[in-house]
């Protein structure tokens, strides 16, 4: 049984529950994207005090947090194992109250999505299922809980370009851009996970396929993604999104380098928190667009 615990360490493992720092990293992409991408610029002002804007970006909030409480309650025996430091359900919160909290926030995201748009709502429909099935289910698979997880990390850009349908192309770009990072990371944190999954009757593709094989396909995925880009910015003839995509060859250069040469769990762990590097540098690039 969950012990009974000051309130005050209740809400903090409540927050780490949902990852409250995703979440508001999820928030400023938003409306980075929107000031920066979508414009126009020089309304910032009244575009950040845009209560359409709030709403949308609540609505993405509440389901992603739903999404990484599932996670966790379908996740407690593995992340014993991987991470025990990082335990919440069970030891901070009842699982009754996870659950609870969980179809709760998905029905105020929902709800917000209807009260937007139809399409707003279908999206929202489509993360909460999608998040659903990855924990019950696919994160055990090879490759394909790689995928889900990597679209719902695009799905809150292109929930913008749904809502708004402007500068769809710049968003798509960057939607393109947030899946692939998320998709060569989360890979990456199968491999640092290894010993856990395996232990669990997990088969991510590091336990199907061996790190040699995955760190190919990894390569792979990283070479695709970087000719993408590059015809992507030649084709829309916009010399800034070139520049941006050269910088970002750098720590792209650097994660390759490190990837050859890991072989141990921390090695992984480095490898995932530069991705969350890439990640920030890309997002960031939108106010040079």
């Amino acid at each position: 049984m969950t012990r009974k615990l000051p309130f005050y360490v209740f809400v903090l493992g409540f927050l780490r529950l949902i990852r409250v720092q995703n979440l508001l990293i999820i928030v400023g992409t938003q409306y980075l994207a929107r000031v920066a991408l979508i414009g126009p610029r020089d309304r910032w002002t009244s575009l950040l005090l845009d209560p359409r804007l709030f709403l949308l970006s609540l609505s993405t909030v509440c389901i992603a947090a739903a999404g990484y409480i599932i996670n966790d309650y379908f996740d407690v025996k593995i992340d014993i194992v991987n991470k025990p430091e990082r335990v919440i359900i069970g030891r901070y919160l009842k699982r009754q109250i996870a659950m609870g909290a969980h179809q709760a926030l998905n029905f105020v995201g929902i709800a917000i999505g209807f009260y937007l748009s139809k399409w707003v709502f279908l999206v929202d429909v489509l993360s909460v299922t999608l998040l659903w099935f990855y924990s019950a289910r696919f994160k055990r698979q090879p490759f394909v809980g790689n995928f889900i997880v990597s679209s719902l990390t695009a799905l809150s850009l292109i929930v913008l370009a749904v809502y708004y349908r402007r500068q769809v192309d710049l968003l798509l770009i960057y939607a393109l851009f947030s899946f692939v990072i998320s998709l060569v990371r989360e890979i990456i944190k199968d491999m640092e996970d290894v010993k856990g999954d395996a232990r669990f009757g997990c088969r991510t593709l590091p336990i199907v396929w061996g790190l040699r094989r995955t760190k190919q396909l990894l390569y792979l995925i990283i070479a695709a993604f970087i000719t993408s880009l590059f015809l992507i910015a030649d084709s829309l003839q916009n010399q800034q999104l070139g520049w941006i995509f050269v910088i970002l060859l750098i720590p792209i250069a650097w994660l390759v380098f490190r990837l050859v040469r890991a072989d141990t769990r921390r090695d992984f762990a480095y490898l995932s928190s530069l991705c969350k590097l890439i990640m920030l540098i890309g997002v960031v690039s939108m106010a040079w667009v």
